[in-house]
């Protein structure tokens, strides 16, 4: 039996498919990758330079474009080095490293949504103290208690996996490192940190969703209580985007929950990877933006700003050439 020593690599999972088609997926994965990246700095940016947007809304929307990039960017990198070359290695430190962050961007993530869904609630629910209860000071205090909650669940399951000793097979049956995958590998029984895992995460996930529902079903109440449907109407599309991405975020946490189900041709884990650190944070841009006036507007008075920028520098350089 081998023993893994802290310095060896572990072997990812490998592509048997034909040069043409890897080159396509890896040029889908790119374009996604890159208009993720590009869809969620120019949210963050627009919000930053707009004063109109600095309210406690889209102060959490930045959270959660920042923890989108980084979380598909724990992924998706390796990913693509995988379709390139067909099959590829991780050092140990890497793959530490990388299933940490994975699972704490995740976690955050999570938090987040339902900080989001608390905002929904007051923004509805209590529209004269709205902003003087979420503060400031306090928005940056959910913000940081949500990364720090999602710290300190993580930390102590990922520290126990770095002392377990790894024998056998070096084979990572996934395209990063997965926590469960790599609990196979392990020469001692994992049952016990297995179900740490499983209770520390549902307290995070199932936690998360309680707040989500209970904060949802007042504000139902609330907008049931509006006696215009202008009204109604109004008060459902404050946060009919915030629904939109909490239910697709939470299809992929169901997928999750499937990936003991056995299945020649799906496998829910690695399709819930995909949806929650791929899909999910490109469509984000594109759901805050498109269904959003005051986002639209920005990147209408951004787009406006640069046209007549443009123009005035030209008009300038015809002059001076004249």
């Amino acid at each position: 039996m081998v023993i893994f020593n802290k310095t060896d690599w572990f072997q990812l999972m490998e592509f048997h498919y034909p040069p043409v088609l890897r080159i396509t997926f890896f040029s889908v994965l790119l374009s996604t990758y890159s208009v993720t990246i590009i869809g969620n700095c120019v949210i963050i940016f627009i919000i930053s330079v707009n004063k109109h947007l600095h309210t406690p809304m889209y102060f959490f929307l930045i959270n959660l474009s920042i923890l989108d990039v980084l979380l598909t960017s724990t992924i998706t990198p390796k990913f693509l080095s995988l379709l390139a070359n067909g099959s590829g290695t991780i050092s140990y430190s890497g793959c530490m490293i990388q299933c940490y962050s994975y699972f704490l961007m995740g976690e955050t993530d999570i938090l987040i949504l339902a900080v989001m869904s608390f905002d929904r609630f007051m923004a509805i629910c209590y529209p004269l103290r709205y902003m003087t209860v979420l503060s400031p000071r306090l928005c940056l205090y959910l913000a940081l208690g949500s990364w720090a909650c999602a710290f300190v669940d993580t930390i102590a399951p990922t520290v126990l996996v770095v002392h377990l000793s790894f024998c056998g097979s070096n084979r990572i049956n996934h395209f990063f490192c997965d926590v469960d995958e790599l609990l196979k590998l392990a020469c001692t029984d994992t049952q016990y940190l297995n179900l740490l895992n499983f209770l520390l995460s549902a307290l995070i996930v199932f936690g998360s969703l309680i707040l989500i529902i209970v904060s949802y079903l007042n504000i139902i109440i609330a907008i049931l209580k509006i006696r215009s449907a202008d009204g109604r109407w109004k008060s459902f599309t404050t946060c009919s985007s915030h629904i939109l991405v909490v239910f697709i975020f939470y299809v992929g946490t169901v997928f999750m929950s499937l990936r003991s189900v056995k299945s020649s041709r799906v496998d829910f884990n690695k399709l819930a990877v995909i949806l929650n650190t791929m899909i999910t944070p490109l469509l984000n841009p594109f759901i805050y933006t498109l269904r959003n006036e005051q986002v639209k507007n920005a990147v209408r008075n951004l787009w406006t700003y640069i046209e007549n920028r443009s123009l005035h520098s030209q008009h300038t350089a015809i002059t001076r050439n004249h």
